[in-house]
């Protein structure tokens, strides 16, 4: 008997029915369901009486969900697609996203198209487009006090009382550099168009295997965006006495001192997501954040007398 699973927002009225709705129709037409919230993806954050708070990336996979499962459905926002993609990530599976939050900039469908859509994904007319995910870990001298997988970025960034910080960055075997700035991003490819982009960073297509350092705020006009291979292993050393903050995601993440490390790089795992059409990043960019619409708002011509 073949199986799905499906992923949903749990705090989303519209996405419980519609999930319910999707287990009845499946069930029907002789599909095992195996169904779970996107909470399970979120990840914790730390304190300073608790600063091991965290589950090993292994363990997140929800029950009954499997290698065995054809594809599962994520209905929510882009913060459900991120939880769902922590998850699964293990099990490799292709992924349907719904949108059924606001811009949904990482889902493939609107709920009104999902009918049809899932025709399609059920008679296997679809391609699939891989999107590259990164490893974050905290040490603490050689103790891991903190893991997570990550589809957009890793932030470290000051608290807010605290004044700008510095980070010693070491990619690869390149020589360390120190960055004043208020924080730091280091985004993948699909993490180009979250918080990095707000950072001034550039927009990065998804099939390019790169990773993207943006400073935030930084004190010094050297200090811009850098690409590089997502072959390099990237270690960031707070070099200031504040305490500072990580954060995965924009989701959950840890207290950082100054005698931690944090490790970055290109996770093992990627997330597949199913597209119905041609993956025409452009065209998302033009729909989601308006980029590249013609200016058609243009100055009338007036007669002088």
């Amino acid at each position: 008997m073949p199986k799905i699973g499906i992923i949903y927002n749990d705090i989303k009225p519209i996405a419980c029915k519609t999930a319910h709705q999707i287990q009845d129709q499946l069930l029907s037409r002789g599909w095992q369901v195996f169904m779970a919230t996107g909470s399970g993806g979120l990840l914790g954050h730390s304190k300073p009486s608790r600063p091991v708070c965290f589950t090993p990336i292994d363990q997140l996979v929800p029950p009954h969900f499997d290698q065995d499962l054809s594809f599962a459905i994520v209905l929510g926002g882009d913060g459900t697609v991120l939880s769902a993609a922590r998850q699964l990530a293990t099990l490799n599976l292709p992924l349907l996203t719904v949108n059924t939050g606001h811009m949904g900039f990482l889902t493939e469908i609107y709920l009104n198209q999902l009918e049809p859509a899932l025709e399609l994904v059920l008679e296997g007319n679809y391609t699939i487009e891989n999107r590259s995910m990164i490893t974050v870990r905290l040490f603490r001298e050689d103790t891991l006090l903190w893991e997570a997988l990550s589809l957009n970025e890793v932030v470290v960034h000051r608290e807010p009382l605290t004044s700008m910080c510095h980070f010693e960055i070491q990619i690869g075997e390149h020589a360390p550099v120190d960055i004043a700035a208020d924080g730091v991003i280091l985004s993948t490819p699909t993490g180009s168009t979250a918080y990095a982009l707000s950072a001034g960073g550039p927009v990065i297509t998804p099939d390019v295997p790169v990773l993207q350092l943006a400073p935030i705020c930084p004190h010094s006009l050297a200090s811009r965006s850098l690409v590089f291979s997502d072959k390099e292993t990237v270690n960031i050393f707070p070099a200031t006495a504040n305490r500072m903050v990580m954060v995965v995601d924009g989701n959950g993440g840890s207290y950082i001192l100054p005698e931690d490390r944090i490790n970055v790089q290109k996770s093992p795992y990627n997330v597949h997501f199913i597209r119905l059409q041609s993956t025409e990043f452009f065209r998302i960019l033009r729909e989601k954040l308006g980029w590249g619409l013609p200016h058609i708002a243009k100055p009338t011509s007036v007669e002088l007398p």
